[in-house]
């Protein structure tokens, strides 16, 4: 993960005081401060002089929890985030691995610049016309970050309420898996040999609307599963289920499965690495794919 990922699970590691057993389960429909309570982030006493300061004030509970000293923001920004209905992990409870930060920390600067590129990809493809509804999105180089780009948007657009759904079809390292903690049985390339059905796709705990499907047991043949009809057949049959289906891809480097796969979807998006990947070489696979008819959406830097 990039240091700049990782400074972000620095911010706002606040104490908390102990959850009470007879507290509600907080859900969207309660007042702010009655979501903090039920979170065990402030007790009773807490609240009644959060709400006398308040009417005192007559700021807002949260900024007046924050200058109380009561709170940090990433608790305000996760109670926010619980009432206006997208996820917002937390920490503590592990429920996934730290990489999909997007989940873990919808209010960060990271998880904004994957909003507004998610609004460029909606522009641009994911507009409700019919056959646009699947992208490939690969990068130059393995490392750069197109498995954990991809995861991340993939909760973001889940955030939106898209039904969404990541395909591994990286058939050589696949990451997918691994970044959902989620079970790599069949998967995919399952699918493709006629040895799996559907119940390989898997929803992803914690992000409601967004599954993956992993890709499987690595086959010896990786193109070749890949360009066999049943993969178009596949994507044809989840465009009806999904509105946004994301395919994480191997590197142009690691081999021409990419071509393979992003004519299958009909559009990519390139990844790069700030101070890494070259313009040159972004720009060369841009021409490579756009020769095999492929829609180049646009390119991301990771790690910037």
């Amino acid at each position: 993960m990039s240091t700049f990922i990782q400074a972000l699970h620095s911010i706002g590691g606040a104490r908390a005081p102990s959850r009470r057993a007879d507290r509600a389960i907080a859900t969207a429909d309660m007042k702010i401060g009655q979501i903090l309570y039920s979170k065990g982030l402030l007790n009773s006493a807490q609240v009644a002089a959060v709400l006398a300061e308040q009417s005192a004030s007559s700021q807002r509970f949260g900024e007046t929890a924050l200058r109380l000293g009561l709170l940090v923001p990433r608790e305000i920004d996760d109670a926010l985030a619980l009432q206006f209905g997208y996820t917002a992990l937390d920490p503590a409870n592990r429920l996934l691995p730290s990489k999909v930060v997007a989940a873990y920390q919808p209010a960060s600067t990271f998880a904004e610049a994957l909003r507004a590129l998610r609004s460029q990809l909606r522009l641009r493809w994911f507009d409700g016309t019919p056959g646009q509804t699947a992208i490939a999105v690969t990068s130059v180089d393995r490392g750069d970050g197109k498995s954990f780009i991809t995861a991340n948007l993939g909760v973001v657009f889940a955030q939106l309420g898209e039904q969404t759904l990541i395909i591994d079809a990286d058939l050589r390292q696949p990451t997918q898996h691994q970044i959902f903690g989620v079970a790599n049985r069949m998967g995919l390339s399952g699918l493709l040999a006629r040895r799996a059905g559907p119940e390989e796709i898997v929803s992803v705990p914690g992000v409601a609307g967004l599954s993956v499907l992993p890709a499987g047991p690595l086959p010896p043949n990786p193109q070749e599963l890949l360009g066999r009809p049943e993969f178009g057949r596949l994507l044809d049959g989840l465009s009806s289920r999904y509105d946004a289906i994301l395919i994480d891809t191997p590197s142009a480097q690691q081999s021409s499965d990419v071509q393979v796969i992003a004519q299958r979807a009909g559009a990519a998006l390139l990844v790069g690495r700030a101070g890494r990947t070259r313009s040159s070489e972004m720009g060369q696979l841009a021409a490579v794919l756009g020769h095999c008819g492929i829609r180049i959406l646009g390119s991301t830097l990771n790690d910037l």
